[in-house]
């Protein structure tokens, strides 16, 4: 798979933009500013139906317009999908796959994968737990959209409970069986994602620690654990038991929504002892072992954005990353740069047709 033309309108930095596309390596070159990452982003917008740097989606209209429009041709499977994104100002964004708009914008979501390795990556490590629950549930949705239309049940019924709990505190009143209704049904789709994020790290943490030995000068041990509360007591016991605390708080304390990844090195958080290089590796190794996991899935090879790989990655270890598109390990690769030698150096080497977008 892969996509043959972009175009932008209004889009971040780009009023009007057109681009044709090498089924290989394609690499844009310039200045930080420049917009690189944006046309990176607008490639990732096109396979999610979002940004994967700006979520609130007013915001990637480019400053004066009222607008945007994402169009993307991909060849996947021998056929031609045309993806066309779009959002005006005070209306629903909109996707179309051949013409015709999609119901609901996560039945988009899986039909053309696309991994993204860029600086922002850091926030996994950096941040609260919400940033890697969200890691865990694209990777997994990617691939199954049972799993997706269960997270989104869930989220629904939480907010529903939440509201409940706000009501009850607001008005001084508590009805234990109204509230049962919702315990059940959090109970019912929480233990159906609890048991598929289980399953999916059981199959991706190995991938994880081979990618991070192939990556990784040192052999460090190196870990992510799946920290969740569901794996000693179920749900619908937990939601019971917090129930004074919940009406103290107003909100719902227990669940998978507070589920976390822990990363650990030598036994130790990550965060706190890992050096600047163990951390980038760690995160590379994420990433890869995300986008081997759902070739693997999905029978589809992922579209990679290496957005701002040398910061990341030495020279050196960038040209191993980009030697592997040789081994029919990756299918089409993006990167972005600012220096056009160092660019040109690396995936030269790789004897690979490519293309070198000087913004």
């Amino acid at each position: 798979m892969f996509i043959k033309r972009l175009s932008l309108v209004n889009y971040k930095s780009f009023d009007a933009q057109n681009w044709v596309f090498e089924p290989t390596i394609n690499c844009f070159v310039g200045d930080n500013g420049v917009g690189k990452t944006n046309i990176l982003d607008a490639i990732y917008h096109l396979s999610f139906g979002k940004s994967y740097f700006n979520p609130v989606a007013t915001q990637n209209i480019t400053h004066g317009a009222d607008f945007f429009m994402l169009e993307g041709e991909f060849e996947k499977d021998g056929r031609i999908e045309k993806i066309v994104c779009s959002l005006k100002r005070g209306m629903k964004k909109v996707i179309k796959r051949n013409s015709k708009s999609y119901e609901k914008l996560s039945e988009h979501v899986g039909l053309l994968p696309v991994v993204i390795i860029s600086p922002a990556d850091r926030d996994l490590i950096l941040e609260g737990s919400e940033t890697r629950r969200k890691f865990i549930d694209g990777v997994i949705s990617q691939a199954d959209k049972n799993y997706l239309q269960t997270l989104i049940k869930y989220n629904k019924i939480l907010a529903q409970r939440n509201s409940l709990l706000k009501y009850f505190a607001l008005n001084s009143t508590f009805d234990e069986d109204t509230l049962a209704v919702y315990d059940e049904q959090l109970h019912e789709y929480g233990t159906v994602i609890f048991n598929k994020r289980k399953v999916f790290l059981e199959a991706f943490i190995p991938i994880f620690k081979a990618q991070y030995e192939l990556i990784a000068a040192k052999k460090e041990a190196i870990d992510l654990k799946y920290a969740t509360k569901l794996a000693t007591q179920e749900l619908l016991s937990l939601l019971h038991q917090s129930i004074e605390k919940d009406r103290a708080v107003q909100y719902t304390t227990v669940g998978v929504h507070k589920d976390d990844l822990d990363f650990t090195i030598d036994g130790y958080p990550i965060k706190k002892f890992g050096s600047q290089g163990q951390q980038k590796s760690f995160l590379i190794a994420l990433k890869l072992a995300q986008f081997h996991f759902v070739k693997q899935q999905s029978k589809t090879t992922p579209i990679l954005l290496l957005d701002d790989i040398f910061d990341k990655l030495d020279e050196n270890r960038v040209s191993h990353l980009v030697a592997m598109v040789k081994d029919d390990q990756f299918g089409q690769l993006f990167i972005s740069d600012t220096h056009v030698e160092r660019t040109e150096k690396v995936v030269k080497s790789t004897h690979q047709h490519y293309k070198i977008f000087i913004l």
